[in-house]
């Protein structure tokens, strides 16, 4: 789970810092979408650790919150 964390971190990261780069906004959809893969693995890791703090459920949920964003970008986008 680490190791898709990280690249789901640097692929975030690298798509955010293009769409700024190129002022190229019809990309923004994908960095959310990542940004959502990204924050759902983050959560889902600190659920599975021992300690099943509250920030766990809380990436989870805005992670969902971050899916339903891109969706309507991609609709909105076609």
């Amino acid at each position: 789970m680490k190791i898709l964390r990280i690249i789901l971190q640097l692929a975030a990261l690298g798509l955010s810092a293009y769409v700024l780069w190129t002022q190229n906004f019809t990309l923004m959809p994908y960095v959310m979408l990542m940004l959502g893969m990204f924050m759902l693995v983050a959560g889902f890791e600190k659920i599975q650790s021992n300690r099943k703090e509250f920030w766990g459920y809380m990436f989870v949920l805005i992670s969902l919150f971050i899916f339903f964003v891109s969706a309507q970008g991609f609709i909105v986008n076609a």
